[in-house]
């Protein structure tokens, strides 16, 4: 595939992270356009050991991270809220949050394309949770019967700015938990201790509120019934802290919310 060919295939996705990272779709455009001319100028300038993908981000963040062009061009409309949101955070860290929690890099990927390690990335985006929590700070219902993991997520939810409403080990402790406080967002395990099922306590709850909804367990496989709420965002057992936490940022930040899946016809 010719490089040409490779950049049109990601032409979009790379204008999608540059509109976030600059904060208007002008100014994104100017950062892909002078990428482009970059590549016209010198193909070489795409490292040709990376994934294609990998590379055209690396060249671009490399761009974003050492010419100034915001300030030449018509900045256009006022920026979204999600985009004036990341107008808050810090450079890096916004650049961390965006390749995980935008773009779908994996930790490994997004530490390639900022140059470095990916403990550094993972306190990145740790830190970005923390940036962003004074513009997104909310109620969470945490649905879980191991002790020691409540423990541990009420403590990351905690100090990523939010508040833990209570923590529920049971389909009807979750619903009175979420009536007597309608949380802002829901973390859930799917198999809950007395053998009755987070996903049932999710669609219950979510019948009466949008809410985001984040499933952190040990049986992904379950997840895919067929009857879970959509959009979700599913995280497996054994988890990274930093995972979680860009995942809680991303729910939040861009106001996914999950919605009941109606159930299919059964013959």
């Amino acid at each position: 595939m010719s490089t040409s060919q490779l950049v049109a295939q990601h032409l979009p996705f790379l204008r999608r992270y540059a509109r976030a990272l600059s904060g208007t779709q002008a100014a994104g455009d100017a950062y892909v356009t002078a990428m482009l001319e970059m590549l016209i100028a010198d193909p070489q300038s795409l490292e040709a050991e990376l994934d294609p993908r990998v590379g055209l981000y690396k060249l671009l963040t490399s761009l974003w991270n050492s010419v100034s062009i915001n300030g030449e061009v018509d900045k256009g409309p006022a920026p979204a809220k999600a985009e004036e949101r990341l107008g808050h955070i810090t450079p890096m860290v916004r650049q961390a949050f965006l390749l995980v929690s935008l773009e779908g890099f994996d930790e490994e990927d997004a530490a390639e394309i900022l140059d470095i390690s990916v403990a550094r990335l993972r306190s990145l985006v740790e830190e970005a949770g923390r940036e962003l929590a004074s513009e997104i700070a909310t109620d969470v219902l945490i649905i879980e019967d191991e002790p020691f993991i409540a423990l541990d997520l009420e403590g990351l939810v905690e100090s990523l700015g939010h508040r833990v409403t209570g923590i529920a080990r049971t389909h009807t402790e979750a619903v009175a938990l979420a009536r007597r406080k309608i949380p802002g967002l829901v973390l859930a395990d799917i198999q809950l201790a007395d053998g009755s099922s987070g996903l049932d306590a999710v669609n219950e709850l979510i019948e009466s509120v949008e809410v985001p909804v984040i499933f952190i367990t040990a049986y992904p496989e379950r997840f895919l019934t067929g009857v879970r709420p959509e959009p979700a965002f599913l995280i497996a057992k054994p988890f990274q802290p930093a995972t979680v936490a860009a995942v809680i940022s991303q729910a939040l930040f861009f106001e996914r919310k999950a919605r009941p899946r109606e159930q299919r016809a059964t013959a």
